[in-house]
């Protein structure tokens, strides 16, 4: 059984839902974290619903905020622990997107995730396994778990967009190649990616920019 999650939300300047796009937080963080970014996309993106849900457990590291699983050299779980939670909370994603395009009558073609660091690592594992293609997955300062799967797993090849900044010091920058070898040797055609110089572990102007271009090509708004 599936834990629902409770998610923010902002309508589209236009009044007229015709995409969506799923912002999914890092490690300790909550929607709150990431549904700001509707600011400035919301003028770019006028048709488009933006949702951010909260991860379905809390977090003991950080009392406001919630994970997707555990991080064993975080908080001390067992590896075991970590891939049972991984997989509950890809269940609970799985639903969550399904829900989305039955509400809001949405095709998957009309649908964007957009993912930071663990909710990047969410989006890797979630989507491409997913029977229909969305119309696109923007991972920031995350990695790709379990790549040695993904060839045997795959059932779709949304574009995938890769950002990483090049200072990271909490997912390594050396994520990006990575998780790009891996998606292309997957079958992936489309596969870019993007660094911001002088960046950390975050999301800089130029790598929201790029984010922007990347989803309005995917959804038809250039």
């Amino acid at each position: 059984m599936t834990r629902g999650l409770q998610a923010q939300r902002r309508e589209p300047v236009s009044g007229e839902i015709r995409s969506c796009v799923v912002f999914l937080h890092g490690y300790g963080a909550n929607a709150a974290d990431l549904i700001g970014l509707a600011d400035p996309l919301a003028e770019h993106l006028p048709d488009t619903l933006f949702i951010a849900p909260d991860a379905p457990e809390d977090c003991a590291g950080s009392p406001m905020g919630f994970q997707w699983f555990p991080i064993p050299w975080i908080d001390g779980s067992s590896e075991e622990e970590s891939r049972a939670g991984l997989e509950r909370a890809a269940a609970d994603l799985d639903a969550f997107l399904d829900g989305i395009m039955v509400d809001e009558d949405l095709l998957p073609e009309q649908v964007i995730v957009l993912g930071f660091s663990q909710g990047t690592m969410m989006a890797l594992h979630v989507v491409p396994r997913r029977e229909d293609p969305i119309a696109g997955l923007v991972a920031i300062s995350g990695r790709l778990l379990q790549p040695e799967l993904l060839v045997d797993e795959v059932v779709s090849r949304p574009a995938v967009l890769l950002i990483h900044g090049d200072q990271d010091d909490v997912v390594p920058p050396q994520s990006l190649p990575e998780a790009a070898t891996a998606l292309e040797a997957a079958g992936w055609q489309e596969v870019f990616g993007h660094v911001m110089k002088g960046t950390g572990h975050g999301i800089a102007p130029d790598g929201l920019s790029v984010a922007l271009a990347f989803m309005r090509e995917r959804l038809g708004q250039e």
